[in-house]
Formats: C-alpha cells, sequence, structure tokens
C-alpha cells in the first residue's frame, strides 16, 4: 500500500478537481460530505483517476503537474485509463 495518491475527482458535468493525500477513504469521504469548499459546491465527488507513490515530495510534484495542464489533457489521462469515467472508488 503506498502512503501518498495523486486523484481527479469529477462531477456529472465533467467538472475536474486534482488534489492530493495521504489517506484517500479519508479524503474522499471529506469530499463526498460535501465540508470540502469547490468540491462540496460543484458536487465533484467521483474518484475517476488514481496514482500511489511512497514519496511525498513525487506526488506534490505530480499534483503541481497535473493542475497546470489544459482541461483536454487532464481528460485523455482519465480515459486513457478509465475510458467510461467509472468510480474508481467503487471497486
Amino acid at each position: 500500500m503506498a502512503g501518498y495518491y495523486v486523484y481527479i475527482l469529477a462531477s456529472r458535468s465533467r467538472t475536474l478537481y486534482v488534489g492530493v493525500t495521504n489517506n484517500i477513504e479519508r479524503r474522499l469521504a471529506e469530499h463526498r460530505e460535501g465540508g470540502v469548499g469547490f468540491t462540496g459546491r460543484y458536487r465533484i465527488a467521483r474518484l475517476v483517476h488514481l496514482e500511489a507513490t511512497n514519496d511525498v515530495r513525487a506526488a506534490i510534484r505530480r499534483e503541481k503537474e497535473i493542475k497546470g495542464w489544459r482541461r483536454a489533457k487532464k481528460i485523455a489521462l482519465i480515459t486513457e485509463k478509465n475510458p467510461a469515467w467509472d468510480d474508481l472508488s467503487a471497486r
């Protein structure tokens, strides 16, 4: 089990949120309870992309890298491994 996770959440209308955490289950619960600003406001709760690492610096670098991408590149990243945009936390 990895120690850090870079993740992308999506709403039904495919509004995206990129984040990093050391506890993916807790962080998803926080997003879904609506207590987190942007994700609560736009109802962004479906986990559509997840990367794991044991290096906190690598996780933060990767999060910043993805956040700097244009929307089309983020969509391509998601679609490459999750073409149906299924909720990966349901697996």
